[in-house]
């Protein structure tokens, strides 16, 4: 068995990236470990998420700026998806699809993983 150490001698998460290695007869001596995570006070984990989905949008809009054209295509799919209804030129089924595939355009835009 090998394991990754996630938590110090307070009970805090920490970031080592010590592994151990055990065989399982050594394993079953071990004894269960409260959450590292669990004595972490609300407001710390609520400020975390928060500056984490800052991050999270910085980087996505980052990536929508890299790839303007793409971004642009696939924002326009969007706005003619919900707008599309009001104008009542397309049916309801193609205006859907136009918002999922202007959807996903942006998420794999955002996320990186289209290269030019």
């Amino acid at each position: 068995m090998t394991l990754l150490r996630v938590g110090d001698a307070d009970g805090r998460r920490v970031n080592t990236g010590e592994l151990e290695r055990v065989s399982e007869a050594d394993l079953e001596a071990f004894e269960s470990a409260a959450n590292p995570d669990g004595n972490r006070p609300f407001g710390a984990a609520v400020a975390s998420k928060l500056e984490m989905g800052y991050w999270s949008l910085r980087a996505f809009g980052q990536q929508l700026v890299t790839r303007p054209l793409p971004a642009a295509v696939a924002g326009l799919l969007v706005v003619v998806g919900v707008v599309g209804e009001q104008i009542d030129t397309l049916p309801e089924p193609v205006l859907s699809a136009l918002i999922l595939v202007g959807a996903l355009g942006l998420a794999v835009i955002g996320s990186g993983r289209l290269r030019s």
